[in-house]
């Protein structure tokens, strides 16, 4: 069974049709670069172009970087434009794909979903966070396999900061820090959520999976296991999809 997953973040709008059976892409994923502003219109024009590619004309799964309450309503809207806040999103974007059945979900809960199935925590019991680096941070934290949606961890206050501001990868990049340096900064924020939470797992998601060799060496004293995500940076394309096919 196939679903069509779309993703999107601070920086870009990526999607394929997922195979939700093996909880992988069907195709090569299609990315678009983010609008800056990133209004819900051209946002929405953005989403259209990775569905058009693709001649998709089924259900469409889709995730947003910010609280998503009742299926449909932005609540917080960190990453993109502020005129985010209270659209209705399932009706703006089923509204641009010409009718087609729109689900929406927070990306970082959508790309906890799939690891918890397909990917780092499948099988895991006990409390275990996702944490998704990049533009901020996003989380998906999860009881016994349960998901508590919305959690938004990435803006505890640390040091005084919005966390993501000081150890996403938006901030390594922008202040041009070491791997060494930044795993410093992620440690720390590790240390405040793990005494927060307790978990036993962290699953450290975002296209920084990819590097993982490069910075959680660096990263001691968590008592939590850390693993990278194995579905790594497409794992809000295959989460958005198993909620859509929920539906």
């Amino acid at each position: 069974m196939q679903i069509f997953g779309l993703d999107i973040g601070g920086s870009g709008i990526k999607g394929a049709p997922v195979d939700l059976d093996k909880g992988d892409l069907a195709l090569e994923r299609h990315k678009v670069l983010t609008p800056q502003p990133a209004t819900p219109d051209g946002v929405a024009d953005g989403v259209k172009q990775v569905v058009d590619h693709f001649g998709w004309t089924g259900p469409v799964g889709l995730t947003f970087p910010g609280v998503v309450t009742g299926g449909s309503h932005i609540r917080t809207a960190a990453n993109v434009d502020k005129s985010w806040i209270d659209t209705d999103a399932r009706a703006l974007f089923s509204d641009r794909l010409g009718g087609l059945p729109v689900t929406v979900v927070n990306d970082a809960d959508a790309a906890g979903v799939a690891e918890m199935s397909f990917g780092a925590g499948r099988d895991r019991k006990g409390t275990v966070i996702l944490l998704t680096l990049g533009t901020g941070i996003g989380s998906a934290l999860f009881v016994d396999g349960v998901l508590v949606p919305n959690t938004e961890l990435g803006h505890l206050e640390l040091h005084g900061h919005d966390a993501e501001k000081k150890a996403s990868s938006k901030a390594r990049e922008d202040e041009e820090l070491t791997w060494e340096h930044w795993a410093h900064r992620v440690r720390k924020y590790l240390a405040h959520v793990e005494m927060l939470f307790s978990p036993e797992l962290f699953i450290i998601g975002g296209g920084v999976s990819r590097k993982a060799q490069k910075f959680l060496p660096h990263i001691e004293g968590i008592k939590a296991e850390i693993v990278p995500a194995q579905l790594q940076n497409n794992a809000g394309i295959v989460g958005a999809a198993m909620r859509a096919a929920q539906e």
